[in-house]
């Protein structure tokens, strides 16, 4: 992911910036392509953000997650962010990159998750069934990120 944002700036939980391709070098990549006014995302977002405190907070695994706007304006963008994801980072309203992303990787209803490659390749589509799964107890966080990290490794 990291060669597929390269030359791209990414926002953190504090508001300061970072190049995608040093904070996200060595991780495994969720893009999150949510919006504020969407009530499926709303309701997705905390699931996706325990799972996520869960695996970084807790485990220290190498994982981020990149939120990928539809909101309407940068305050809705701001406002959900801050109050709803997790400590993660996303990419700035309005920036061109988001409609490339759209496009490429095909994004046709919100909330999608898509687990990809330092090369943009998806390794796991709808990534949000997985953590939904987890969520209610049938996955373990642990073993769905080493599958996850496996499949990125290009193992089966």
């Amino acid at each position: 992911m990291a060669e597929l944002l390269k030359g791209i700036e990414l926002v953190k939980k504090d508001g300061s910036k970072v190049a995608a391709e040093k904070h996200l070098e060595g991780k495994l990549v969720a893009l999150y392509f949510s919006a504020e006014w969407c009530l499926p995302c709303r309701a997705f977002t905390p699931k996706l953000k325990e799972f996520y405190e869960k695996i970084v907070g807790e485990l220290g695994l190498n994982f981020e997650v990149v939120f990928v706007s539809q909101d309407k304006g940068e305050e809705e963008l701001v406002g959900y962010f801050k109050e709803h994801h997790g400590d993660w980072v996303y990419i700035e309203f309005d920036s061109p990159e988001i409609e490339e992303l759209l496009e490429k990787f095909e994004i046709k209803a919100i909330p999608t998750l898509r687990i990809v490659k330092a090369d943009g390749t998806v390794i796991v589509a709808e990534a949000h069934s997985e953590v939904n799964a987890e969520e209610k107890g049938r996955i373990d966080p642990e073993v769905l990120f080493n599958t996850w990290k496996k499949s990125a490794e290009g193992g089966d």
